[in-house]
C-alpha cells in the first residue's frame, strides 16, 4: 500500500501545474493534501473521482486558506472531520480515516512565521495535538500521522541551521516538541530508512531561487506508531514533483 502526503499550497493551482497527471502516474492508494485553499464548492472533486478515489475534504471557513483532504481507493470504516476544537476546526486542520487495520490522521500544523500571535497559536496547537494523539493511540492500533508539521526537527533537516536558529519552524522549543513526539510512541518513517541522509528537503521558499539551489527545510512527515515499524517497506521524498513550494512524501506499508 502506498500512502502519500502533499502540501499542495492551493489545490486548484496544483491541478493547473499537472498534479492530476502526476497522481495518475504514481497511483497511490491514499493521498493526503494539506493547504488546499479552497471552499467546498470550488474543489475540483470530479477530477480525482475519475481516477478512482473516494474524496474527503475539510475546508477552512476563511476563504482561500488552510484546509485538508484525503483521497483513498480503499473504503474507510469511518471518516472523522476535525478534532472538536473550535479554532483548529475553523481552519480545517485535521481530517482522519479509520480503516480495518490502521488509523490515518492528516494534519496541517499551524505556521508561526507571520509573528508572535501565530507562533503562540502554534505552540498551543502542539500541546493540544500531543495529547490528542495520545488519546488516539490509546483507542486505536496502528496509527499513521501525515502532514505538514511546519517544524524541521534536526540540523540535518534544514539547509542553514545556524542562520535559522531563531526562525519559527526551527526554534528550540519546537524541536524539543519533535524530540518528545518521536520518543513517545511515534517514528519518523523517512529516518527509519535514511538516518543520515543530508540535503533532502520537502519545502523551499519561493524567494531567492531557493529550490534550484536546494536551500530547503524538511518539515513534512509521515509518523507511524511503534506497532507499524515492522510493516514499513519504504519511505521516500519526491522532490522531482513541482506543483507547490512543498514536494510530496510517501511510505509503502503492509
Amino acid at each position: 500500500m502506498k500512502i502519500f502526503s502533499y502540501n499542495v499550497n492551493g489545490i486548484r493551482a496544483a491541478v493547473n501545474k499537472g498534479l492530476t497527471s502526476w497522481i495518475e502516474e504514481e497511483n497511490p492508494d491514499i493521498i493526503c493534501f494539506q493547504e488546499i485553499k479552497a471552499n467546498d464548492e470550488d474543489i475540483p472533486k470530479a477530477i480525482f473521482e475519475a481516477l478512482g478515489y473516494k474524496t474527503y475534504w475539510f475546508s477552512a471557513q476563511k476563504k482561500g486558506y488552510s484546509g485538508t483532504a484525503i483521497l483513498s481507493k480503499i473504503e474507510p470504516k469511518e471518516v472523522i472531520i476535525g478534532c472538536n476544537h473550535e479554532l483548529y476546526d475553523f481552519e480545517g486542520r485535521i481530517i482522519s480515516l479509520a480503516f480495518d487495520n490502521f488509523y490515518l490522521i492528516n494534519t496541517y500544523f499551524p505556521s508561526g512565521s507571520s509573528g508572535d500571535i501565530r507562533q503562540d497559536i502554534k505552540m498551543k496547537f502542539l500541546d493540544f495535538y500531543y495529547d490528542y494523539i495520545q488519546q488516539i493511540n490509546a483507542k486505536y492500533n496502528n496509527v499513521i500521522v501525515v502532514g505538514d508539521y511546519n517544524i524541521a526537527h534536526k540540523e540535518i533537516d534544514i539547509h542553514d541551521p545556524k542562520g535559522n536558529k531563531n526562525s519559527s519552524g526551527f526554534l528550540p522549543e519546537e524541536r524539543a516538541w519533535m524530540d518528545k513526539w518521536f520518543e513517545d510512541g511515534m517514528n519518523d518513517s523517512f529516518r527509519l530508512f535514511h538516518p543520515e541522509k543530508k540535503d533532502i528537503y520537502s519545502w523551499w521558499t519561493y524567494r531567492a531561487g531557493a529550490r534550484p539551489k536546494n536551500k530547503g527545510w524538511r518539515i513534512d512527515y509521515i509518523s507511524i506508531s511503534d506497532s507499524l515499524k515492522n510493516e514499513l517497506k519504504s519511505a521516500s521524498i519526491h522532490n522531482e514533483a513541482e506543483h507547490s513550494d512543498h514536494c510530496p512524501i510517501s511510505i509503502e506499508i503492509f
